[in-house]
């Protein structure tokens, strides 16, 4: 029996494609506290790794107005911002929550001022999908393509789990931030209570260093002994207030 088994060879090659670009950037972002460096990382990524797809960029909104863009080739940037026009595939993508198609932008009767932009840029094709990050942001990411008819049903699919994957990703790289501006402010917090500034004073002319390298110091010697922080720097400032003996 002759079977063909060309067509699933295909699509098992798109997934294990698609497995290895969400993994690259999961690797990526993972650890990425800027939001901005997040998205270029983003589109940069999904640019090498997506093929078909020439260009990458990223449309971001906070409470509906435009807050960034991203692009893997700064010629193109305009074609992701909103600043320079709402119609376009990545507003409709937002607007409607559904992804857009554009296989062939020189037959695209849709958002015509953006399109005769993108044709001019030697854009042929777009997807754009929308991208839940939170409460605050939301966004689109848009793959462009440079021939017609280049974007597949497979891009699609892709363009599908990427969204879902990185509004996850992009979500924790903004509560990263957060958090670490929470610490920051706890930290400040604790350098002007008394007995740990002291503490993180001394250790500041032990040491020859920072303040937030002392009290890290501190959290340290808190952790290691198993006590509260306070009590560590209570104990440090007995001890250096002692009078020496004779």
């Amino acid at each position: 029996m002759n079977l063909d088994t060309r067509e699933p060879v295909v699509q098992t090659l798109g997934v294990l494609e698609t497995a290895a670009l969400l993994r690259e950037l999961t690797a990526g972002l993972i650890a990425l506290t800027d939001f901005d460096e997040a998205l270029l990382a983003l589109v940069r990524v999904t640019r090498d790794a997506v093929a078909g797809v020439r260009w990458c960029g990223f449309t971001a909104l906070r409470a509906g107005e435009p807050a960034g863009v991203a692009a893997s080739d700064e010629r193109l940037a305009g074609l992701d911002d909103l600043r320079h026009g709402p119609d376009s595939p990545a507003m409709s993508a937002v607007q409607r929550r559904e992804m857009i198609l554009a296989v062939d932008l020189t037959a695209e009767t849709r958002w015509p001022v953006w399109t005769a932009r993108a044709r001019d840029l030697g854009v042929r094709g777009v997807i754009s999908a929308p991208v839940d990050i939170d409460d605050q942001v939301i966004g689109a990411i848009n793959l462009y393509a440079a021939a017609p008819d280049l974007l597949t049903p497979q891009h699609q699919l892709t363009a599908m789990l990427l969204a879902e994957h990185a509004g996850l990703l992009l979500a924790a790289v903004r509560d990263r931030k957060r958090q670490l501006a929470l610490a920051g402010e706890r930290d400040a917090a604790l350098l002007h209570d008394g007995v740990v500034g002291q503490a993180v004073g001394v250790i500041m002319t032990q040491r020859g260093c920072p303040p937030a390298e002392a009290l890290d110091v501190l959290r340290t010697a808190a952790a290691s002994l198993d006590i509260p922080l306070r009590e560590v720097a209570e104990r440090l400032v007995h001890t250096v207030s002692r009078p020496r003996d004779a």
